[in-house]
């Protein structure tokens, strides 16, 4: 993928198990909860839903029982990662309306055009996602529409996300989100929070679609 389609920002992956956390986690007073979310309820239904979505998308996409079993284990931490974006998309819809930032339907379109047009066609950009971010078909929409709201509000910001100073700018608007929102993590799934040393926040070491390194030190996707 163009590396300038793809300037989002890396929102988990380095978080150190010791690190402070911000928001913690305490999901028996939420019985069928994966996450609440400000006002906001994930159930773990919603959750398997949505992993269902990219397994079935996976086995299709495999020729053999063999290839299938092998992406699933490169994929070992889907529900993770998959419970980490879809927190993180409503951090991010706080983000933006603290900043006063929308994103329109046809920005999403031209998104998605430019990129079908990279990619060879639009199957191909939807293989593409499947592959590189675990993202189903069914849900490479939501996807697209997060790469355009990250870039918009980064530029809100004036915030440079190849740059570590641009990433520090995001990362502190996220993590004011979050702590608004006063994210209730289900600890089946982990701890989510923020590390005040680096200012990421996010479920440890869970990885989204939207998102990209800008540390300085390389340009690694996320697996």
């Amino acid at each position: 993928m163009h590396r300038r389609r793809r300037t989002a920002l890396l929102l988990s992956a380095a978080i150190t198990a010791a690190a402070p956390l911000l928001t913690a986690c305490g999901g028996d007073a939420h019985p069928g909860a994966a996450a609440v979310v400000g006002d906001d309820r994930i159930t773990v239904a919603q959750l398997e839903n949505r992993v269902n979505e990219v397994r079935a998308a996976q086995r299709a996409a495999s020729t053999d029982e063999s290839q299938y079993q092998q992406v699933v284990a490169q994929s070992s931490a889907l529900t993770r990662n998959t419970l980490n974006g879809m927190v993180l998309e409503k951090v991010l819809d706080q983000a933006l309306e603290d900043a006063g930032v929308t994103v329109t339907r046809k920005e999403v379109q031209q998104y998605r055009s430019g990129l079908e047009t990279e990619a060879g066609g639009a199957e191909a950009l939807e293989a593409a996602y499947l592959q590189r971010y675990s993202v189903a078909p069914e849900q490479l929409e939501d996807s697209l529409r997060s790469d355009v709201e990250v870039q918009k509000l980064a530029t809100a910001l004036g915030a440079d996300l190849n740059s570590q100073e641009g990433g520090t700018v995001f990362w502190k608007a996220l993590s004011q989100a979050s702590e608004k929102l006063d994210v209730d993590l289900n600890p089946r799934y982990g701890s989510w929070g923020v590390d005040k040393a680096s200012g990421r926040v996010g479920l440890l070491e869970a990885k989204t679609p939207w998102v990209k390194d800008v540390t300085g030190t390389g340009s690694q996707e996320p697996a």
